[in-house]
């Protein structure tokens, strides 16, 4: 790694260390910075068993649930960045995030899903639909547009948005259980859920991993690939697996939470344009920090109630998604073809 890299680095770990600090100090009641160093750092966990409970069931978990989710969201869109040659694409762009809602409704609805278990089953049956359905369309449409791919991902969306409503308006209590979720929160952070995700996010990491370096040789083109062994049929297959790991994980502990990977991935193509393996590094530690501050936002800004991660992040991304669509770097990119 460059001078550069490291610098960004140890930006990136400063920052996710500061915002940790301010998760675990920030949320509706009297407990502040002080209370939670003395509780996490002196140990002084006996002496105010509210704090107790306010730390260990409230605050730690949505500390860890952002860092898990911001991790997840932010690899996926890189990885289906990669994929697709599309510097836009991102689960919620795309219409996974929609598939992984779908797959949940129809879960909660017909078959009683109730454990964190059956919440990452279903989203992650729906997310590995609309990922097929993307990487389909993305290697049919070859080098074409990336603006055609979000118009599809756009079209996957609201037909997916449509059957999740007319499944939801059969049965109200589902409804009432899901309305909230929908828009994307940390609030209802689960230890417990967020346990039993960790191995299949390590499984989608080791993926990742091993896909890194073929997939910085398919920027090069298709054909180029093939010509240096690399089965590219494999390494999508691959890409769809790890992606739909990624966004089920996400999705099953915070709900379906758009423009992180974006904003991620495309900070971290900003930091490193062209290798992937160091992309994913520095795409991970962007989505931790947009994440951290939404959250720390979405409890900031209207003390004592909250608002949803995914309203903070969408009031955030869309004007950024607008921007990159307007640079003039990107628009030899964004030309219809």
């Amino acid at each position: 790694m460059t001078k550069h890299h490291w610098i960004w680095l140890g930006a990136g770990l400063a920052s996710v260390l500061l915002l940790a600090a301010t998760s675990v100090s920030v949320g509706a009641g009297q407990y502040g910075f002080t209370d939670a160093f003395k509780y996490l750092v002196l140990g002084e966990r006996s002496q105010d068993q509210q704090l107790a409970m306010v730390m260990d069931t409230l605050r730690l978990p949505r500390t860890l649930c952002a860092v898990i989710v911001g991790v997840s969201l932010s690899l996926a869109a890189s990885l289906l960045q990669s994929a697709t040659r599309n510097p836009l694409a991102e689960p919620g762009l795309l219409g996974v995030n929609a598939g992984a809602v779908l797959g949940l409704v129809t879960g909660l609805t017909y078959f009683g899903v109730e454990s964190a278990h059956g919440y990452l089953v279903w989203s992650g049956v729906g997310a590995f639909v609309g990922n097929g359905v993307v990487l389909l369309i993305g290697h049919l449409l070859g080098n074409s547009s990336p603006l055609k791919l979000i118009l599809v991902g756009v079209a996957l969306s609201a037909t997916f948005g449509g059957l999740s409503n007319y499944i939801l308006l059969s049965n109200n209590v589902v409804l009432d259980q899901f309305r909230f979720w929908n828009l994307g929160s940390l609030a209802a952070a689960d230890m417990q859920a967020m346990l039993m995700i960790m191995p299949f996010m390590l499984v989608a990491m080791v993926i990742t991993i091993i896909l890194a370096r073929k997939l910085t040789l398919m920027q090069l083109g298709e054909h180029q690939a093939k010509s240096l062994g690399i089965d590219t049929g494999w390494v999508r297959i691959g890409v769809l697996i790890a992606s739909t790991i990624f966004t089920a994980c996400a999705i099953s502990v915070a709900g379906p939470i758009s423009f992180v990977g974006f904003l991620a991935a495309y900070c971290a193509r900003m930091v490193e344009p062209v290798t992937l393996s160091k992309q994913v590094m520095f795409s991970a530690l962007f989505g931790i920090t947009f994440l951290f501050i939404a959250d720390i936002l979405a409890r900031w800004l209207i003390q004592p109630f909250e608002m949803p991660n995914g309203v903070i992040l969408a009031l955030i991304g869309a004007p950024v998604l607008i921007a990159v669509v307007h640079r003039g770097g990107f628009r030899s990119l964004l030309a219809v073809k």
